[in-house]
């Protein structure tokens, strides 16, 4: 299909889209948009950027009835600024029939989620964390709910959501009375162990980017000597051409690294999780428009956001998983741009970086440092680096039938 024309779409969704200056469906959308029209459960990946928002979101739409004033439509997320990023695509895909998409998340005060849902929301959007407050005191019910989707499913699906998401769906219909939807970029094999009860005879749908669409990101390891992160920091910094985004471990460790880069000059903020909502709302939007060019941020921001622009990822402190590196990683290389991507390790980091290295779809070239490196411009060709060449890491309605709403 060249068109979002041939799959039967709302006339309402139609003009959204051409709203939005989107004119051709994506392969992903391709691939799985007329499943969940159909209304079969779906299993999907793709990678960062390649449109999976509107794969589930389209079809959504498509099963909210504007005149029940009921939760419909569920979709979970792991962070906050993912919540909003999707809930205003939603918006906009519904507001010409009035549906209305409320976004649920912690750092914000829960009356006026718990008014919007009284007030008939149709479609929430939000952290396992909130929904599941939101059921227990009683201001949510899941009755009404038909089409279900979990963002970032392998994250939504790993230990620290698993428990809040069972429970949620404890509230809701059963797989068979709902429509179900698993979207993510990476997908380990455990995903499949994982979603079998949350799933209805799914359709599994995977999309590996053509070359010419695939990341463009040149992945490397830099070498440091134990104190010597902060020096290889500051080279790279320097030599920024665009924005950057420097992943640290904790949160109490990207506000103090982004401290001590603000008090010797650098344009930066952080992004970590015990900042308010209004906090780190306004530090993604600073980022986004050019305000501040560097973020110091915790794995809040490995997912999901859709930030254009970013042409360089610093790993200053190694994630816990192969997937989080391949997210964090993914940062940069958007749209078909160049990016490149630096992961710092000391000899204590080696035996960690080789596990998470056995998870990678291939090894990474590893530079070396010499006394030269510390604060001069360090990209890959120049001569202080000690590498072995060059490599190139790409990142990587009730069942039964569509919608009888008019089109």
């Amino acid at each position: 299909m060249n068109t979002f024309q041939e799959f039967g779409l709302l006339t309402s969704s139609l003009k959204a889209l051409a709203k939005m200056g989107i004119t051709s469906p994506t392969p992903i959308q391709v691939q799985t948009i007329p499943a969940l029209m159909q209304g079969k459960d779906v299993v999907a990946q793709a990678c960062t950027g390649s449109g999976k928002t509107l794969a589930f979101g389209l079809p959504l739409i498509e099963y909210v009835e504007p005149g029940l004033r009921a939760v419909q439509a569920l979709v979970l997320v792991p962070t906050r600024e993912l919540a909003n990023q999707v809930g205003e695509v939603l918006q906009a895909l519904g507001q010409a029939d009035g549906i209305k998409t409320t976004v649920v998340v912690g750092g914000r005060g829960i009356g006026p989620q718990e008014q919007a849902i009284r007030s008939g929301a149709q479609i929430l959007v939000g952290a396992p964390g909130r929904v599941l407050d939101l059921l227990r005191r009683g201001s949510l019910k899941l009755n009404k709910l038909s089409f279900m989707v979990l963002d970032e499913a392998d994250e939504m699906l790993d230990r620290g959501f698993m428990h809040d998401v069972k429970a949620i769906l404890a509230f809701a219909p059963p797989p068979n009375k709902r429509q179900t939807a698993l979207f993510s970029a990476t997908h380990p094999d455990w995903v499949d162990k994982a979603a079998i009860p949350f799933l209805y005879q799914p359709v599994r749908v995977k999309v590996d980017p053509l070359p010419e669409q695939a990341p463009k990101i040149d992945h490397v390891v830099q070498e440091v000597p134990d104190n010597g992160r902060w020096d290889a920091l500051r080279g790279l910094l320097d030599q920024r051409d665009g924005l950057s985004i420097v992943f640290t471990r904790t949160k109490h460790g990207a506000k103090k690294l982004a401290k001590q880069l603000a008090a010797v000059g650098y344009p930066v903020d952080a992004l970590q999780g015990n900042m308010s909502q209004n906090a780190r709302d306004r530090v993604v939007l600073q980022f986004r428009s050019g305000q501040i060019e560097i973020m110091v941020a915790t794995n809040v921001a490995a997912r999901g956001l859709d930030l254009d622009g970013v042409t360089q990822v610093i790993n200053y402190e190694l994630p816990e998983t192969s997937e989080l590196l391949t997210h964090r990683v993914g940062r940069t290389g958007r749209m078909g741009k160049a990016g490149t991507a630096v992961t710092l390790i000391t000899r204590e980091d080696k035996p960690k970086f080789l596990q998470l290295e056995r998870g990678l779809p291939q090894k990474i070239t590893r530079l070396g440092w010499t006394t030269e490196s510390r604060r001069s411009p360090t990209t890959p060709g120049d001569n202080n680096w000690r590498g072995r060449g060059s490599s190139r890491v790409t990142s990587g309605s009730p069942r039964g039938g569509a919608s009888s709403r008019s089109r």
